[in-house]
């Protein structure tokens, strides 16, 4: 009888770049986005609050930017996080996005955004709801979507790293890891 060779466990983690800063910064402790954009969410809403909007216009333009988050993460989860080009540069950009997370899922640092990214992504979402809808509604209406960002950072990292007891706990861990494993060249219906 031959004993059988168990493979090497897998690593949890990789390095993805050869600098040893931006290295450093691609990780991040998963407190760090609530530290930083909770502020800035309470900062939006209490300068909408010093302008004058009613309260029911706040709330309301604080949830349509909850929404405004949903939508936003499926389209970039959809068309750009699972984008696939089979060039040298694609799949490097591809991994870089997203594609370490699906290889490495259980990297504890790899799973919120990086502040190098999700600062200049809400610069540029900040700009457009400025000049679309005004500082006044466009603050309120980037307040919710920090919400919506942070409870899907949130949750993202909830799902990989805790236990889940409740229905919801488990029906999204359950649905996120059906994502993790789906086969994705035959179906790019991720989410």
């Amino acid at each position: 009888m031959t004993d059988a060779v168990k493979p090497a466990p897998r690593p949890d983690t990789t390095r993805m770049f050869e600098s040893d800063l931006i290295e450093r910064f691609s990780r991040i402790h998963p407190a760090t986005p609530f530290v930083f954009w909770i502020p800035v969410m309470g900062m939006c809403l209490y300068r909408t609050y010093q302008r004058g909007l009613t309260l029911a216009v706040t709330v309301g333009l604080f949830f349509a930017g909850v929404l405004l988050w949903t939508l936003t993460e499926y389209l970039l989860h959809r068309y750009v996080f699972h984008w696939v080009n089979d060039t040298a540069w694609g799949k490097r950009v591809h991994f870089v996005l997203h594609g370490v997370h699906h290889d490495f899922p259980t990297d504890k640092d790899r799973l919120v955004m990086p502040l190098g990214a999700s600062i200049p992504l809400g610069i540029v979402i900040y700009a457009i709801f400025y000049f679309a809808f005004g500082q006044l509604h466009g603050e309120a209406l980037f307040a919710g979507m920090a919400l919506g960002y942070l409870g899907y950072d949130g949750t993202h990292y909830a799902v990989h790293h805790f236990k889940h007891t409740t229905r919801l706990g488990k029906f999204l861990r359950k649905h996120h890891m059906l994502h993790h494993h789906a086969d994705h060249d035959d179906d790019r219906a991720g989410a």
